[in-house]
């Protein structure tokens, strides 16, 4: 029986944990202050962001390897400077933050996805200098970059993300010492989600963003979802 679960066989009220999927993406430009601050206000329990190097090696806030779909530029990442990320709109006029802006503009917890060793090396020396091990979750869909991010942050709480998955995805985040798996939703089974609480691993689904899909949500008793919209908060918590 999860946590919350009533024993007597009556209705079960059960906790879920709201994750802002790049702040409040649904409504505001994602991956920038504007939409973390709005994800913070309106009660998210966790913010997910994605961080990037720039050319110049600055943890710079950004989902995709170029910039051409979330802002008015074009190119990759790695090859513009700060500088030039600077420049560039992000949405409603909005910039392209790095990661000390996010911490100094919102106080909620955080998750961070990195994808890449590089990112996770310099997230890591972050997290240790700024004595964020408490306030900060990592997330990857690379196996190997949480294993590097336990090694080099012990006590470091990390999430296994995937996509395409069956229940071996249990075991890959049991092996790297993750704490919790995040996975598709549309590709999530009970029987995933319940073998995954019998390891007592935590389950989040991605994404949930309509009324249907928090019902899924609810069936399968996950523990938290990522949402691109604040409405979604309002029914965090829920009688199933």
């Amino acid at each position: 029986m999860r946590a919350g679960a009533a024993v007597d066989g009556s209705e079960r009220t059960l906790t879920f944990l709201t994750i802002g999927h790049r702040g409040v993406m649904g409504v505001e430009p994602e991956n920038t202050l504007r939409s973390f601050v709005r994800a913070e206000r309106s009660g998210m329990d966790v913010i997910a962001l994605d961080l990037r190097l720039s050319k110049d090696g600055a943890l710079v806030v950004l989902h995709d390897a170029e910039v051409d779909r979330t802002t008015d530029g074009s190119g990759a990442v790695a090859d513009l400077t700060l500088a030039e990320l600077r420049e560039l709109d992000a949405g409603l006029g909005e910039r392209v933050p790095v990661l000390d802006e996010v911490l100094e503009a919102v106080r909620a917890p955080l998750q961070v996805s990195v994808e890449d060793p590089a990112t996770a090396r310099a997230l890591a020396d972050a997290l240790k200098r700024l004595d964020l091990t408490g306030r900060v979750a990592v997330s990857s869909f690379q196996e190997a970059v949480l294993a590097e991010t336990a090694r080099l942050v012990p006590g470091v709480r990390t999430v296994l993300t995937a996509g395409q998955h069956g229940e071996d995805v249990v075991d890959r985040a049991l092996a790297v010492g993750a704490d919790t798996v995040a996975l598709e939703l549309r590709r999530l089974t009970l029987a995933t989600v319940e073998c995954a609480h019998a390891a007592g691993l935590k389950v989040t689904g991605w994404t949930v963003d309509s009324q249907e899909q928090l019902r899924l949500a609810r069936a399968l008793e996950l523990d938290g979802a990522a949402t691109g919209y604040p409405e979604i908060r309002r029914t965090g918590r829920f009688t199933a």
